[in-house]
């Protein structure tokens, strides 16, 4: 089959490479009909390079046709459509009932110290081949996929896989009372679908700030309250404008959607940048014990956020040796929440609003549908920012 798989620090290609088969019965394969590009991805293509490897197959928001079912998968059929969420977990232990499948006990990866693992995303996630190709197989599939009626398109169901169930979490996380205020920090794939989950939700007034025209043009036609960080000095004019709309007191709840990969921090993305040219063997020690990483976002959220209010991390951070300002957290009693989306927990709550009246936007909410043997050519306009790219949806 084609996959699209990670050859080193900006270097993808498609390949083929041999066929997924059924190896446990716990298993299934699907054939994949669609698959996302995530800004997760992005961290595979930029700064997480010490710990891929030559190879590895990307990507981990599909939606598709099962194909093959073990003898250990009792409710899936071949035929089935289905969409595979991003975490592979058994649904049975004891942190799957708890709702908490990112965690889950039997597919942690205890080797590296991590929790479940998860298609297409490095050695410390179990180098688990992902799902930008053409066929998946898809471990502890007695619980993972989600059964999705067959008619409507792709996009309708596919962004199950990832994106609602992030976006999902991250206002959840926030607890955002009603008619409440928040402010979401990067307006990529999962600050906009935060946005409109917030207002679906309840929340009376969202903010929604970003440098990228485009994005910050789709938010608006929304009802998003947008800022474009280009038109202030620095961060702080930033913080003093939306507090200005919030009585002087900055919003109930900040979601911090941008991660690792802030605009600023210079030190930070040199220093990112130097362990992602170092050799493996070098590079990925020293990202372990040393990463940094570029923590604009975060800073500014801690800053803007109401005193007793709640900040949401949904954006990817990897450092193990950042100074965080420990003392303005506490004097400011904020609440943080934060981790991998755990997708079944909220995909029964999400799947009402995948009707035809669509209010959260999915039908269009994709601005590029490439065919995977673009995905070179996608992955770096998404990174770049290119042709007003937000969301890449790519077709086997």
């Amino acid at each position: 089959m084609r996959a699209v798989t990670w050859q080193g620090k900006r270097n993808v290609r498609v390949e083929d490479v041999p066929d997924p088969r059924i190896q446990e019965p716990t298993d299934a394969v699907i054939r994949i009909t669609s698959s996302g590009l995530c800004g997760s991805d992005l961290h595979l293509y930029e700064v997480l390079t010490p710990f891929m490897t030559p190879g590895d197959i990307l990507g981990h928001e599909p939606i598709g046709i099962v194909e093959e079912v073990g003898a250990g998968v009792p409710d899936l059929q071949v035929g089935d459509r289905v969409v595979v969420p991003f975490q592979i977990a058994c649904g049975n232990c004891w942190m799957c009932l708890t709702g908490l499948p990112t965690q889950c006990e039997t597919t942690q990866v205890h080797g590296e110290g991590m929790g479940a693992a998860l298609f297409g995303y490095t050695r410390l996630y179990g180098a688990v081949p992902g799902a930008q190709a053409e066929y998946l197989r898809v471990p502890q599939a007695q619980y993972g996929p989600i059964k999705v009626p067959e008619g409507p398109p792709d996009d309708r169901f596919v962004y199950l896989s990832d994106v609602l169930p992030t976006a999902w979490q991250a206002v959840a996380y926030a607890d955002v009372p009603q008619g409440g205020s928040i402010a979401v920090l990067g307006l990529g794939p999962i600050g906009d679908m935060a946005c409109r989950v917030a207002q679906v939700r309840g929340a009376g007034r969202v903010f929604g700030v970003d440098l990228v025209p485009e994005r910050l043009s789709r938010a608006r036609a929304r009802g998003v309250e947008t800022y474009d960080l280009r038109s202030f000095d620095n961060e702080k004019e930033l913080v003093a404008a939306i507090r200005d709309e919030t009585d002087g007191r900055g919003p109930d709840a900040v979601i911090d959607a941008v991660g690792t990969e802030a605009h600023g921090s210079a030190a930070a993305k040199l220093a990112q940048q130097a362990s992602a040219m170092l050799p493996r063997k070098l590079g990925g020690p020293l990202a372990e014990r040393f990463s940094v990483d570029r923590l604009g976002a975060l800073y500014t959220a801690i800053d803007l956020v109401r005193r007793g209010g709640t900040l949401s991390l949904s954006g990817v951070y990897g450092g193990m040796a950042d100074p965080m300002p420990m003392l303005t957290l506490f004097d400011k009693q904020i609440q943080m929440r934060m981790g991998q989306a755990n997708v079944r927990r909220w995909s029964d709550d999400i799947i009402p609003y995948l009707t035809d009246e669509d209010p959260l936007g999915v039908d269009d909410f994709a601005t590029h549908r490439v065919p995977l043997s673009e995905a070179p050519h996608a992955y770096e306009m998404f990174q770049r920012k290119q042709d007003g790219a937000v969301k890449v949806l790519m077709q086997p």
